[in-house]
């Protein structure tokens, strides 16, 4: 059995219709002048080498155990000092990602890609984030693929918008919005560290107030919508949105859903609403004692590791080791409602 064994089985469990519309061929980037409105300006050469092999100043995750990772960028004459000893960052250059380091007590750890799903588990929370069951079921339902232009409000701490980038690559843009223009610039200095800044714009506006920028009429292939009152966005996300586009809107009450859903029924069609749960469960070995006996049925006593022969001899009873499971004490509950939507066809 591996060590630090923990959280290595997930069920999901989710109500879902298909939708009847086929999926639609991914489209082009288009780009248009933005220089009327605040875009936050990123650094080309802030990216990560992507190479199967770590080099000096690339983001990697180091996985302590299930419960335990962080995110640092590696320089050569730095160390990383916890509970397992010190690690010397130019150890760790050349190396592939996935690889176990150790210290100079024995102590190890893993060096892991910075894979979306793993970046929503270490990054700075900002915000409230969505976490990977929800951001799975979101990219799916919109339908996203290579070459979509997707538009998102607001940021947050950019959990979604990373899976989001990561799905529209090599050829497709996500284009996101928040209105606090501190959490906007902490949000694209994320993209530059994963390596995103050339698949995501940051942009500062009060989307909820003034609506998406005209430049995007007609051009986004999906709308993804996490706002206090997103009805008040609804009709401007409806002028974003191509034809047979999609929407999505996050909320954690159901009134927010209700009063979405009401203006919902004006621009778009087949409207659903989805909670998505997931189960998480310990698998782990224990070891079990052998009750089965000696075939002459119970005796009255409870079974010892250590049974008395009839020579006086003493016998050690080893006991049996098996892998159990069990749901996790710690599972997450209701996070929110995503209720989605499509913009109908015009005859």
């Amino acid at each position: 059995m591996v060590a630090r064994q923990g959280k290595i089985k997930q069920t999901l469990w989710v109500l879902f219709v298909p939708s009847l519309s086929p999926l639609r061929k991914p489209f082009l980037l288009w780009h248009k002048d933005l220089k009327t409105h605040k875009m936050l300006a990123i650094d080309p050469a802030k990216k990560l080498s992507f190479n199967r092999s770590i080099s000096n100043g690339d983001l990697v995750i180091v996985y302590e155990r299930h419960d335990n990772m962080k995110a640092i960028t590696v320089s050569e004459a730095s160390v990383l000092q916890n509970r397992f000893g010190v690690f010397k960052h130019s150890d760790w250059i050349g190396k592939p990602f996935g690889s176990k380091v150790f210290s100079n007590k024995g102590g190890f750890v893993y060096l892991l890609a910075p894979t979306a799903e793993l970046w929503t588990l270490v990054l700075s929370h900002r915000t409230q984030i969505l976490y990977i069951a929800d951001i799975s079921f979101v990219v799916m339902y919109l339908e996203i693929v290579p070459g979509c232009l997707v538009l998102e409000s607001g940021t947050g701490s950019g959990s979604l918008t990373t899976s989001l980038a990561r799905a529209v690559a090599p050829t497709g843009h996500v284009y996101t919005f928040d209105f606090h223009e501190q959490r906007a610039g902490s949000a694209r200095d994320d993209f530059e560290r994963t390596g995103l800044s050339s698949l995501v714009t940051v942009g500062v506006r009060d989307i909820q107030g003034e609506g998406f920028p005209d430049e995007f009429t007609g051009m986004a292939d999906a709308v993804f919508l996490d706002l206090p009152q997103p009805w008040l966005t609804i009709p401007s996300a409806a002028k974003m949105l191509k034809q047979d586009g999609t929407l999505c809107s996050f909320s954690p009450c159901i009134e927010q859903v209700q009063r979405s859903s009401e203006v919902l029924r004006t621009s778009f069609t087949d409207i659903r609403t989805f909670e998505v749960l997931l189960r998480t469960y310990e698998v782990r070995e224990e070891k079990l004692q052998n009750i089965q006996g000696n075939g002459d049925g119970f005796n009255g006593s409870l079974p010892c590791k250590r049974k008395q022969c009839s020579d006086g001899g003493n016998v050690i009873t080893s006991p049996i080791s098996s892998v159990v499971a069990r749901p996790c004490g710690e599972a997450r509950g209701h996070t929110g409602y995503l209720t989605f939507a499509r913009l109908k066809c015009l005859l």
